[in-house]
């Protein structure tokens, strides 16, 4: 089984004054993953994450050097990993799918050229630098299309020909490392058959992995999930990765460890309402248990088509200082602000740093 975590913030959690420990003693968080099974960490790559005065835009190093020189980390951990082209300045997933500043008057002949352009020469330096990723998803989430509006699903035509843009030079860079598409809310099988009919209708180009964003407090009944995945391993007869999972530890807040002011922090995202009525407790054993679940219904999709998960925000331990998003970031994408460390309550490990109940599951499965 794939068992992967997205460790993109790593890097910048670290510089902080983030620590990690395994069993009372502290460690290389890559080393801790190494030791609980994890066998792929996935890394989140930008275009350009920094304000027109260079200012970062936060959540993690996600520049293209960034990303090689912690890829190398991982490499010589002996980890393989997955490269998540966003293809935007920042965040993008369902909501928002934004053009980078550098493109952001293009007409979409030049966008398709900027895509493969984009893509080639990341993985060319990729290469260059001796690095190869396993596994290239070309976008992030993209259930609604990725670079709009001119790759909206709304325009299915257009969002086909800069998906085949995408997959062409990941292809010639790296012809051995599997391709993946990614949408988010698992469940909706709905969603899934709609996006991929029209996507091999209108001919898009063959890849190996369909990725599921599925996080149960937002996305419904886990029996919904295996239903879906049943059902596009009949369909399509696909791979499938969770390509983002994770799931609360604690209800309690952590505003002491941000030292931030209220106004200052966005706190929480899984908090309140959400947390009721939810099949697993909303604690480390609850956790630990929601991922056996998990791992379990994964290896029971039809036909041996479930392939593994990627936990998401496994490192977002909170330390003063890391934010989701700084001031100009949340000028550039129009969200509400404001920033902080939105996931602390569900990484991997409680707020000091110590390994939760749920690696030693993973470890163990």
């Amino acid at each position: 089984m794939i068992k992967g975590v997205d460790l993109s913030s790593l890097s910048n959690i670290e510089d902080l004054g983030g620590k990690f420990f395994y069993e009372g003693k502290q460690e290389d968080c890559l080393k801790i993953m190494k030791k609980c099974d994890i066998n792929l960490i996935r890394i989140r790559l930008f275009n350009n994450p920094f304000s027109e005065d260079n200012e970062s835009y936060g959540a993690g190093y996600s520049d293209l050097d960034s990303v090689i020189k912690f890829a190398s980390r991982v490499e010589k951990e002996k980890i393989d990993w997955l490269l998540d082209f966003h293809y935007s300045d920042f965040w993008a997933d369902p909501g928002k799918q934004i053009l980078p500043k550098a493109w952001k008057n293009y007409n979409l002949e030049e966008l398709i050229k900027a895509v493969y352009d984009f893509t080639y020469e990341s993985l060319n330096k990729i290469k260059a630098n001796k690095l190869k990723p396993a596994i290239i998803a070309i976008g992030n989430e993209i259930t609604n299309g990725m670079l709009w509006p001119y790759g909206h699903v709304d325009n299915f035509e257009n969002l086909v020909k800069l998906i085949n843009s995408g997959i062409k030079a990941a292809n010639k860079v790296f012809p051995d490392s599997k391709i993946m598409i990614h949408l988010d809310n698992g469940g909706r099988n709905d969603l899934y058959t709609h996006f991929f009919d029209s996507y091999f209708k209108l001919g898009g180009l063959d890849f190996d992995y369909i990725g599921l964003s599925y996080y149960i407090l937002w996305h419904g009944e886990m029996d919904k999930l295996k239903a879906n995945m049943d059902d596009l391993a009949i369909r399509y007869k696909k791979d499938m990765i969770i390509a983002e999972t994770s799931y609360p530890f604690s209800d309690v807040d952590y505003k002491e460890y941000e030292k931030l002011s209220d106004d200052k922090r966005k706190g929480p995202a899984a908090k309140g309402d959400l947390l009721l009525n939810k099949p697993f407790a909303i604690s480390e054993s609850g956790q630990a248990e929601y991922m056996a679940s998990l791992m379990k219904l994964i290896d029971e999709v039809k036909d041996n088509k479930g392939k593994g998960f990627i936990y998401w925000g496994g490192e977002n331990i909170p330390v003063p200082g890391f934010t989701w998003a700084s001031d100009k970031a949340i000028e550039y994408t129009h969200e509400k602000g404001p920033g902080g460390n939105e996931w602390a309550n569900q990484a991997l490990f409680n707020y000091d740093g110590h390994a939760l109940e749920i690696l030693d599951t993973i470890k163990e499965y």
